[in-house]
């Protein structure tokens, strides 16, 4: 699934993404939705859970521009 597919499917959610491709400035092209939830802390958990080693964290909506998050 597409980084806008996964978008418009979940829209103003976090997700977590088992990558499938990333572009030259490792942004993410395309993967599999792992989890998804309106809650940072909820993927936090499952982030912390999984055993997958090509993963990463979207959100699909606006994010508030004081609100920092790095892995």
């Amino acid at each position: 699934m597409t980084l806008d597919e996964i978008k418009q499917q979940y829209p103003d959610q976090w997700v977590l993404i088992e990558l499938g491709s990333l572009d030259d400035e490792l942004r993410v092209i395309d993967g599999t939705v792992v989890a998804h939830s309106p809650s940072r802390e909820e993927i936090d958990k499952r982030l912390m859970a999984t055993s997958k080693e090509r993963i990463a964290v979207e959100f699909t909506g606006e994010r508030d521009t004081d609100e920092s998050y790095f892995l």
